[in-house]
């Protein structure tokens, strides 16, 4: 008996020891997970060096030697790297178009401005979510221009909407659209010859869904002449139905 009551002490003993050492028993936690922080996510605000707001709304400002932008975009859009390379791509095309001649045709000063406008459809957890981009930009011409972009989520696949995956796959969406918007150009410019979409499906990029309606933005002469300005057309979801996916 005391042979035993002195081996059960000395194997207290010895639990006692590892236990104070920080060993145990089981699986050795990593101090890599321990001291490495957390991988941020991406800030389409942080990346562009902007500021954001008391309303959540990120603002950038950028000046050149002949050419200022600014940028308003909302900074709760769950997709923000789709977000911030749409607004980068924007950015830097502009910059290369007023400085690819040097000297400028035009020493006034350009400018580009764009604002990104939230809409929702369905329910915070299961809907989507666009982002529209109005991008107005002034090149030295004897007008600026109106523009748009958009991106859009699906909330509960996680995961971004494009005009492909919006419709069923193998429908032509472009046959369906073509004709509902080319009536809508004829109401809005009666007695205006109007020509047929001759660029197919870049012509229906920039959308936002709602929970009745699709609506699709048409820059500044894309399809119309250019007084026209820009547009944009609610189609009701119930007329897309045949090919919504």
């Amino acid at each position: 008996m005391t042979h035993r009551v002195l081996i059960a002490l000395a194997g207290a003993a010895v639990v006692a020891a590892a236990v104070a050492c920080g060993s145990s028993t089981g699986p050795a936690a990593s101090s890599e997970a321990i001291t490495t922080p957390p991988t941020s996510p991406v800030s389409a605000c942080t990346e562009l060096g902007g500021k954001v707001g008391p309303d959540r709304v990120c603002a950038v400002h950028t000046e050149g030697d002949t050419y200022t932008i600014d940028m308003h975009f909302p900074t709760d859009y769950p997709d923000q790297k789709a977000l911030a390379d749409v607004l980068t791509k924007q950015r830097d095309q502009f910059v290369a178009a007023i400085t690819e001649d040097e000297p400028p045709v035009n020493p006034r000063p350009k400018s580009l401005d764009i604002t990104g406008t939230t809409y929702h459809s369905g329910t915070p957890d299961s809907g989507t979510e666009s982002v529209v981009l109005e991008e107005h930009s002034d090149r030295g011409g004897a007008h600026g221009e109106t523009e748009y972009e958009s991106v859009n989520y699906d909330l509960a696949k996680k995961a971004p909407i494009t005009f492909d995956t919006l419709f069923k796959p193998g429908s032509d969406p472009v046959a369906v659209l073509d004709p509902i918007l080319l009536a809508e150009w004829r109401k809005l410019l009666d007695g205006i010859p109007i020509d047929d979409n001759l660029i197919g499906a870049k012509m229906y990029q920039a959308f936002a869904l709602h929970d009745d309606a699709v609506v699709f933005y048409i820059g500044q002469g894309m399809w119309a002449i250019e007084a026209a300005g820009p547009q944009d057309f609610s189609i009701p979801r119930s007329d897309l139905a045949s090919i919504l996916a």
